[in-house]
């Protein structure tokens, strides 16, 4: 992981890039300081003018991963500005199966659901994720109980397809067409 800057003015973020980088190879043992400082070309010193201790740089961390793998692509999806809900439903489902089709980052997160800091981001993402989801299936024209139901459904299988990706990724969809169809399935199951 040859991560070295030109500038060698490395910034929290590029710390936090890093210990995600770290974190999805090996988990969360994996988020050591000596080593990150080496892979980023960087000394010990560097990292403590960004932060007091490896928690902050883990809270920092699974803080970039909510931004990336939740509000940023909720924004993304709204910023399409898609009339239809189940276009932005559609389209959702396309950007997270891509999504859980090529990143480990979930699994490795879920594998360290015990450690404070990381509960309580995936438990924030997870009510974050659900609660968007409901609420295009509500502008779809479900009502609340049923469209959080579906959103609920929804959520557990993008859960699902990031398992998938790690233990038998032979097993997901890997050509555009595949995802699509994969895509529309669960669509007219969810919609139906």
């Amino acid at each position: 992981m040859d991560m070295v800057r030109a500038s060698n003015r490395l910034t929290a973020d590029d710390w936090a890039d890093a210990a995600l980088v770290a974190l999805e190879a090996g988990g969360l043992a994996a988020v050591a300081v000596e080593p990150l400082a080496r892979d980023l070309g960087a000394t010990k010193g560097s990292f403590y003018w960004h932060f007091k201790n490896r928690e902050a740089l883990i809270e920092a961390a699974v803080l970039r991963w909510e931004r990336r793998g939740t509000e940023e692509v909720i924004a993304a999806i709204e910023d399409a500005r898609l009339d239809d809900p189940v276009e932005r439903l559609r389209r959702l489902f396309e950007k997270v199966i891509e999504h859980g089709a090529t990143h480990r980052i979930e699994t490795a997160l879920a594998a360290s659901a015990d450690h404070p800091t990381v509960a309580a981001v995936l438990a924030r993402v997870g009510r974050r994720r659900i609660e968007y989801v409901t609420a295009l299936f509500e502008a779809a024209g479900f009502a609340p109980a049923p469209a959080r139901h579906r959103a609920v459904i929804s959520v557990s299988m993008y859960y699902g397809m990031t398992h998938l990706a790690a233990t038998a990724a032979e097993a997901l969809p890997r050509t555009r067409e595949e995802r699509k169809a994969l895509v529309a399935a669960a669509l007219e199951s969810l919609l139906a």
